[in-house]
């Protein structure tokens, strides 16, 4: 268990930050103060340094059981310890779907033996993710962290609004990937400006926001709680917006790509293909706005790793997704915090504490707990370079980006998971 006195850093707690000491003992916080005494344990002087509560990625796409060759959940879950994380919410999109008690326990079992961190598991909405046939929600709610068919809307009104049903009353979350399949058209970037000038086909927005408008709808009848994956479009961050402003049970995520780039920073490679995809610049400053007035409370990477050869061919051919666990503080901090449209303090919010406030999750550094947080240097500045990356998925829009803000230390149930601090 871990021994270490953290000396003259600045520690998230109470709601801020302040100068302290951060003293841990046989893996618990001992204590958090000015001034502590040292003893005959490692003493670290972290006077550039923060100490923040551990972060939590509530999308994230392990690929254990079925797709191995493109993660696992032990190198994920180093990666993300790598990142800063300390709890992550594995997507469902695996073989074979988490869709009933004994799928969803050959999952959990990889996990338990070998996860660093802490992993909550989705079980999907329908079986086999294939829209056709609801799950067991009574049978899989005390097993699973919330429902989700990540990788596919759900399709069916009716189906979804079944679901959410069930889910509330099992207490449970809808976590949804909204995606109207019927307005594809075989798009695979934006479409929009650059699609339009280098010939490619694109997906439009209200294949995305036409569905989260649909279920905004559908929770107000059932009052079920609901979150939206990976938005990406103006309309949508006004949909949560109206929807907020009713009331509702409705929270949201983005991912730092989407805050970081526009279509017209696209590059002809598979590193820049994601779903939904990296949107318009006015798409983007939405998002942005919707971070700082409070509509985007979460950040999430949407981790999802693929194979050197899924990822090699092209935007028009490769797989969708890219990696985004071990650059994703650095980005927000990047982007969101040195750009000036948020504070340091609301970086720690949406990449720690709201994820687990919103559902209903232990968050925090606290004496007498087990040591669960991160060390950053806000002010290290690096060129992301993939083949570095803890991950297996090497693929990432990031790639020979420049960013300032590094993880130094991670620690999680007591133990350090990661460590580059001494």
């Amino acid at each position: 268990m871990l021994n270490l006195l953290l000396k003259n850093g600045t520690v998230y707690a109470d709601g801020g930050l302040k100068k302290a000491d951060v003293l841990i003992k046989d893996g618990i916080v001992a204590q958090i103060s000015e001034n502590i005494a040292a003893c005959d344990i490692p003493v670290v002087d972290a006077e550039k340094l923060d100490i923040l509560p551990g972060f939590a990625d509530v999308h994230v796409h392990l690929r254990e059981p079925g797709f191995s060759y493109k993660e696992t959940i032990a190198s994920g879950t180093a990666a993300a310890a790598r990142g800063g994380f300390t709890l992550v919410c594995s997507m469902p999109n695996l073989n074979p779907v988490p869709d009933d008690v004994e799928t969803l326990k050959q999952e959990q079992d990889i996990i338990d033996s070998d996860a660093v961190i802490t992993v909550l598991p989705y079980a999907s909405i329908t079986m086999g993710q294939k829209g056709a046939q609801l799950v067991d929600f009574d049978a899989l709610a005390d097993k699973c962290f919330a429902f989700s068919d990540d990788g596919k809307g759900v399709q069916k009104e009716e189906m979804m609004k079944e679901a959410m049903v069930k889910a509330k009353a099992v207490n449970k979350p809808i976590v949804a990937h909204c995606e109207d399949e019927s307005l594809l058209s075989g798009g695979y970037i934006h479409d929009g400006e650059y699609a339009r000038l280098h010939g490619h086909r694109g997906i439009c927005s209200e294949s995305e926001w036409g569905q989260v408008a649909r279920d905004v709808k559908l929770v107000e009848e059932t009052g079920v709680q609901y979150h939206v994956c990976h938005i990406s479009t103006k309309e949508t961050v006004d949909i949560v917006r109206q929807a907020k402003a009713k009331g509702l049970p409705v929270t949201c995520e983005t991912g730092p790509h989407y805050l970081a780039f526009c279509d017209m920073d696209l590059q002809e490679e598979g590193r820049w293909k994601m779903n939904p995809p990296i949107r318009s610049a006015a798409d983007r400053d939405a998002l942005i706005e919707g971070i700082k007035d409070g509509i985007i409370e979460v950040i999430a990477t949407d981790h999802a790793p693929h194979s050197m050869e899924e990822k090699t061919k092209g935007l028009e051919k490769s797989n969708m997704g890219v990696v985004g666990l071990e650059t994703s503080f650095a980005a927000i901090n990047t982007y969101m915090v040195n750009a000036g449209h948020i504070s340091f303090e609301k970086l720690v919010e949406i990449m720690a504490i709201n994820p687990r406030k919103i559902f209903g999750l232990p968050a925090g550094i606290e004496v007498g707990q087990k040591a669960d947080f991160t060390v950053v240097d806000r002010n290290k500045v690096w060129t992301v370079d993939p083949q570095k990356f803890v991950s297996a998925g090497k693929y990432t829009p990031f790639e020979g980006v420049t960013l300032t803000g590094d993880v130094v230390f991670t620690a999680h149930g007591g133990k350090a998971v990661y460590n580059s601090l001494f």
